[in-house]
């Protein structure tokens, strides 16, 4: 739970720099918000590895 947490708080933090990025076109926004959806990728691979290992220990 606490990767998707961590999910949260980074998609709250790129919303001002997608808003930056697409809005006014600033480009230092735009490689943030690259970033965290880097980020992101890493966080729901996690997330995926996690869920499966839980699921799989129910067994």
């Amino acid at each position: 739970m606490v990767n998707f947490e961590k999910v949260k708080e980074v998609i709250a933090a790129a919303e001002a720099d997608a808003a930056s990025f697409y809005e006014k076109g600033n480009k230092a926004a735009g490689t943030r918000l690259r970033n965290a959806m880097q980020q992101l990728k890493v966080l729901a691979t996690d997330i995926r590895k996690e869920v499966t290992e839980k699921k799989n220990a129910a067994n």
